[in-house]
């Protein structure tokens, strides 16, 4: 929730773990648990064989993500495991990229992922599409299945069962083995799942009108409002837990409260050494504080060491941030040298940024927020 982020980079970050629309659309969704699966009407197949239409007796995972995505970066592989596990059982993955700026930058982004990404992969439909009319630009399977299921971030996953109907809608992060195998033995109960799904969406259609509010109390700094507003989301679904944590970290610095939100940082970062993303906005919440004194700076980079490690050091943008806390530790080498890290990894469309920053650190100075 952090608005001193790069608007290039808060961009990304917004389509992808924020809502695109207001409440009201997702009031308007038509497609739910139990209907039948919207056709597969694809612009291109990039990988493995195509599928021309839902089988009956095999159970598909249609999964949305897109290149510029940082938790579909993370989430890939996972999928990847649960295909593995289960394709010599006929379960088919289908990677339908949606929502994409440039479509030449799928396949070279398939080809990097290697054996981290090997199901099928689709290209959206988007010969009818009007940009003009619709942010971001859709395609037919966004329309009518993201779209229509009131669904507005990636990635998220689909799961058809054996009677070509939807049987979960969900963050392909949470789809675990249980589940699948639930699904192929044909014992998952779609119905009670549907009634659970219902609960979900009416809990996330009052949080998104609470994160509206919540955001206009962080751009207009107004601490008391923004504190209110974190009060009556936990409220509303006392599960977000530490989800608003490091929103609250956001606000105690803005207090200028340091004390507490040290120790709310070192308590988070603590509590989930392996959480890349939170790690990584701890880290990042924290090195662009302005003025901020050398234990936070410390903080900083401790939380974006851990978020590297559970990354793998394959994502950019943590390593991004851990370039940052570096130099604001007086690490200038080993800035340049993780900056040119995130360089090598970035997406053809990013190189540029990354290489400013990279630029900046070799002359010494730190990258400004701004794009």
């Amino acid at each position: 929730m952090d608005m001193t982020i790069p608007k290039w980079r808060r961009t990304r970050a917004i389509l992808a773990g924020l809502a695109l629309a207001a409440a009201a659309q997702s009031a308007e969704a038509k497609l739910t648990i139990g209907d039948p699966a919207p056709k597969l009407q694809v612009g291109r197949w990039i990988q493995g064989e195509p599928v021309a239409e839902f089988k009956p007796g095999t159970v598909y995972v249609v999964e949305f993500w897109a290149t510029w995505c940082g938790p579909c970066r993370t989430s890939i592989p996972h999928l990847n495991e649960l295909w593995l596990k289960f394709k010599d059982r006929g379960l088919v993955v289908i990677g339908q990229d949606v929502w994409e700026p440039a479509d030449s930058a799928i396949e070279p982004f398939v080809k990097k992922m290697g054996d981290r990404m090997t199901y099928r992969v689709a290209l959206d439909d988007t010969s009818e599409a009007k940009p003009e009319l619709q942010a971001p630009p859709g395609g037919y399977m966004a329309d009518h299945w993201m779209k229509a299921a009131g669904q507005q971030g990636i990635p998220t996953a689909f799961i058809v069962n054996q009677q070509g109907r939807i049987a979960w809608i969900g963050h392909p992060m949470t789809m675990n083995e249980q589940l699948l195998e639930d699904i192929l033995a044909g014992r998952f109960d779609v119905a009670k799942f549907a009634a659970e799904y219902e609960r979900q969406q009416q809990i996330r259609a009052q949080a998104m009108g609470l994160t509206k509010k919540l955001r206009t109390a962080l751009n207009n700094q107004d601490w008391d409002a923004a504190d209110a507003a974190i009060a009556e989301m936990k409220k509303a679904d006392p599960g977000m837990g530490d989800s608003l944590e490091t929103t609250r970290l956001s606000i105690l610095l803005g207090r200028k409260n340091y004390a507490e939100a040290f120790h709310l940082a070192e308590t988070l970062s603590d509590s989930h050494p392996t959480n890349a993303p939170m790690q990584n906005q701890i880290a990042w919440i924290l090195a662009t504080q302005e003025g901020l004194e050398p234990r936070g700076l410390a903080l900083a980079e401790r939380a974006a060491l851990r978020a590297n490690a559970a990354a793998q050091g394959k994502e950019p943008a943590i390593l991004d941030t851990l370039a940052r806390a570096q130099f604001l530790n007086g690490k200038t080498n080993a800035a340049v040298v993780t900056e040119q890290q995130a360089l090598a990894l970035a997406p053809d469309e990013e190189k540029a940024f990354y290489q400013k920053f990279v630029t900046s650190y070799q002359r010494g100075k730190l990258p400004e927020l701004k794009p």
